[in-house]
């Protein structure tokens, strides 16, 4: 397979990678108790973030199986040591996981594992599947957004009183700060924070939430799978200078960043750097 890929080759090997990440799932679930602690080990990682045997059992298999799918594409990681060798590569596969491993352990049922290539720096595959829900996101670049194989779209709204905000709380009351200087009553509908990042993307690319915050300090592999699948159904993750998320760079780590429906992306920018 050659060292590139169009999004028509792309979306040929689609069927193989939901079977790989449908696999995935199968590895992770048996450690899942909804509702209770897990009894998978567990280990704390430099930072004291926890990771699970079962991340460290998904991780080598999507190793294994995506690079076969696609075997010039480099890897990069929550749970494998970085190659630099994916700063000069064309094609990079972006995983986590387990995306939101606190969720996972606690037997909360918003985590997710997520699935992105990269060709030439920007994402033209996404999956994020929510194994506990069953729910399967995905997207190649040019071909729209799917959610369990239906096309999804983002929210029509395109003011920000009223929208169905989620994130850390800081952010949401900066967010309603500014549009109080404004003179506007925000009124948002709270959702409850969604711990995995990627599915709190996919939740705005599904329009069942109008604005996603999030804080500095997500990786790569938070945001690359879902950031696909938001902008084929309409939106993006940007930057608080309304720059769209650039990924594979030496240091793959993020500021604040919103995920947002391209109507609402100049007004929550607006506000939140008021």
């Amino acid at each position: 397979m050659p060292d590139t890929m169009s999004p028509e080759a792309a979306q040929a090997v689609m069927p193989a990678l939901r079977e790989a990440v449908h696999e995935a799932a199968s590895l992770a679930l048996p450690h899942f108790r909804p509702g209770a602690q897990t009894r998978a080990r567990i280990w704390s990682k430099a930072g004291g973030s926890p990771v699970t045997e079962a991340d460290v059992a998904v991780d080598a298999f999507l190793k294994v199986r995506l690079s076969q799918i696609v075997p010039a594409a480099a890897w990069l990681s929550e749970e494998t040591r970085d190659d630099p060798v994916r700063l000069k590569a064309d094609l990079v596969w972006i995983v986590d996981p387990i995306d939101g491993t606190r969720a996972f352990l606690s037997g909360h049922p918003d985590w997710s594992i997520a699935v992105g290539l990269l060709a030439g720096g920007e994402p033209l595959v996404g999956i994020v599947h929510a194994p506990a829900s069953g729910h399967f996101y995905e997207a190649v670049a040019g071909f729209g957004a799917t959610r369990d194989a239906a096309p999804i779209r983002v929210s029509d709204r395109a003011t920000l009183p009223a929208a169905r905000v989620t994130g850390p709380k800081p952010m949401i009351e900066r967010l309603a700060r500014g549009l109080a200087r404004e003179g506007v009553e925000p009124d948002f509908v709270r959702v409850d924070r969604v711990p995995s990042l990627a599915l709190r993307v996919a939740r705005v690319a599904e329009g069942s939430i109008d604005v996603g915050l999030v804080s500095s300090d997500a990786r790569d592999w938070d945001l690359a799978a879902a950031d696909l699948i938001l902008r084929e159904a309409g939106g993006s993750v940007c930057d608080l200078a309304g720059r769209r998320t650039i990924y594979n760079r030496e240091n793959p780590v993020h500021g604040e960043l919103v995920a947002v429906p391209e109507g609402l992306l100049a007004p929550a920018i607006a506000a939140l750097t008021a």
